[in-house]
């Protein structure tokens, strides 16, 4: 008996020695492995972006062979988003849509988690959606591959929680390096889209794996830009101008574009869940009927940007695909199709331009550059109204060209379009697409405000939730053994709401006692906080709803309960509450 306990002991030692040598080496070198791992993160990242290139231009040849028939452009799209919608439902959930809102939330809902399947399925699906001839980019993909491989390396490695979250915009950024060849742009992005702030501590890291990535792509694929670009000129100051007339259109442009595209995902997200799986045909038979006719709509279109940009394409042409881009990129997306809106931005963007220079200089045809100019800054301006990333706009559009006579018009005209934009559709697209979701992301504001008291402080448990089908009736019955004067209601999805007794008396005095709960709240828009906001915050919510009681909910699930504050709590919190709440608050936290 003493030998078999020895030998186990002895096996069980040998077995976790390695772990407790990294664990002692990782508390005392961290700083070093991080910076080790950022070198690696860049370069698997490159690595992926160019397989995710050569995956995606190579199956789509043979889908679509020169000379293919007419029948594929109708068929392929069809078949490609049914089997990727049933990939989608079945294995991969979480790889549905862009994957910036996703890392995002990874970011700020998940505590920095990406599943290695959740990588691994974005590949796929997104890799099969482009190659059927969607109208979607791979970039966006990218991103949420790129934080993917660095949330699992982290993780694997036995990083703190903060260290694996500072991972996500270093993995971002390589990818968008890599993705459009533009590494002081990916940088840029990665501070301002995905962290949000541009004096982030993680800059050092993000500009050595956005380096690291494109030194990858470099090596692999050569260093020839995303577009071949003429040199540009400002033929005359007036057409400055005019620069500002194609950042007006831009910006209501990118408005029509954004709205639709949420509108129509509204309408689908809507429709029952067991309907999900082939949602995404309806995005292929929209791009398939689209495509019978007008075969330049298919695919990212990269070929025809490149075409607008040397003046190659008829003015024609250019407001048809404009138009059907538009709608065939919103229908694809919004149906649940894998792919981003970075690519389809700017080819929105390119022809737009090309339509404005076309018209310009033939009006004004001594005075104003070539339609391919203005369709190169098109690009940057349907970027900055479309994805709202404006800085990021402006030094992209400059490293494809790397000329740069281009940075005051394209600064003019995204600017416009990022105030138009912002003030017709007051919130960025990506923050509403994860709010569609039931994923809150942190507001810029909210982000800011880091030494305020917080509702975690304040939060206790829900130790009473009632059920959604309870009576008005029978609630009131219930109310009156409770202490509280509001109640979180729930479903099978979670919490949907929350209902006071005041609401309950008025139910009964409308003539309503049969009346269910859950038909009194609304599932879809309820008062609640999250556990990172601010008391203040929590105190005017309360006083907006009249509720003195208010569910906290998860940021990645609305509909998940993770507690919830009082008032009381919140007064007891500031010591000037009653004492026993504010013992029982310290004695939870």
């Amino acid at each position: 008996m003493d030998l078999k306990e020895t030998a186990e002991t002895t096996g069980h030692t040998w077995w976790n020695v390695p772990a407790q040598k990294w664990a002692l080496f990782l508390s005392d070198r961290e700083e070093q492995v991080f910076l080790i791992l950022t070198l690696l993160i860049g370069a698997l990242v490159g690595l992926c972006v160019v397989a995710f290139i050569l995956v995606t231009e190579r199956f789509g040849a043979r889908l679509y062979p020169p000379g293919g028939a007419a029948w594929r452009r109708l068929l392929v799209p069809v078949i490609g988003s049914l089997a990727v919608g049933y990939l989608l439902y079945r294995f991969f959930p979480d790889a549905r849509g862009s994957g910036v809102p996703q890392t995002k939330a990874a970011l700020y809902a998940r505590g920095g988690r990406i599943t290695l399947r959740t990588v691994f399925g974005k590949f796929l699906c997104t890799s099969a959606t482009l190659a059927s001839g969607l109208p979607l980019g791979r970039e966006g993909p990218a991103v949420q591959v790129g934080a993917g491989i660095a949330s699992v390396l982290g993780r694997k490695l036995g990083l703190r929680p903060d260290k694996v979250k500072a991972l996500i915009p270093v993995g971002a950024a390589a990818a968008i390096a890599a993705a459009f060849n533009t590494p002081l742009a990916a940088v840029l992005f990665a501070l301002e889209e995905v962290v949000g702030d541009m004096h982030a501590p993680v800059l050092g890291s993000v500009v050595l794996a956005s380096a690291t990535s494109w030194a990858m792509l470099r090596l692999l694929l050569g260093n020839d830009p995303l577009f071949q670009v003429p040199q540009y000129q400002l033929v005359h100051p007036g057409e400055l101008g005019i620069y500002g007339v194609l950042g007006v259109a831009g910006g209501f442009v990118s408005v029509a574009f954004t709205k639709l595209l949420l509108w129509m995902r509204g309408r689908f997200l809507r429709f029952p869940r067991k309907t999900v799986w082939f949602q995404p045909v309806a995005g292929g038979l929209t791009v398939g009927i689209m495509g019978w006719f007008v075969p330049q709509l298919l695919g990212v279109g990269y070929k025809h940007v490149g075409d607008v940009l040397n003046g190659k394409m008829a003015l024609k042409l250019m407001i048809l695909l404009l138009m059907l881009k538009l709608i065939s990129v919103a229908a694809s997306y919004a149906s649940g199709n894998a792919g981003g809106i970075f690519g389809p931005s700017l080819f929105l963007g390119a022809m737009l331009g090309g339509i404005v220079g076309t018209v310009a200089q033939h009006f004004l045809p001594g005075y104003v550059a070539s339609p391919g100019a203005y369709a190169l800054v098109g690009m940057g301006t349907a970027f900055a109204g479309i994805i709202r990333a404006p800085m990021t706009s402006v030094v992209m559009i400059f490293e494809i060209t790397r000329d740069y006579a281009v940075i005051v018009p394209l600064m003019i005209s995204s600017l416009v379009s990022f105030f138009i934009s912002a003030r017709f559709q007051k919130q960025p697209i990506y923050e509403v697409l994860a709010h569609q979701d039931g994923i809150h992301l942190p507001t810029a504001e909210t982000r800011q405000q880091g030494g305020q008291r917080r509702v975690v402080q304040a939060m206790r448990d829900a130790t009473e939730v009632w059920n959604g089908s309870l009576t008005v009736q029978e609630a009131l019955e219930k109310s009156q053994s409770s202490r509280f004067h509001a109640w979180p209601v729930s479903d099978e999805r979670g919490v949907i709401g929350v209902v006071s007794l005041q609401s309950l008396q008025q139910a009964v005095g409308n003539g309503a006692p049969d009346k269910r709960l859950y038909e009194l709240v609304d599932p879809t828009d309820f008062a609640h906080v999250h556990a990172d906001h601010s008391l203040h915050l929590a105190l005017d919510r309360m006083g907006g709803s009249g509720l003195d009681l208010l569910p906290v909910v998860n940021r990645a699930d609305i509909h998940q309960l993770e507690g919830v504050v009082t008032l009381q709590d919140v007064l007891a919190l500031y010591g000037v509450g009653p004492k026993e709440s504010h013992a029982a608050s310290e004695d939870k936290h």
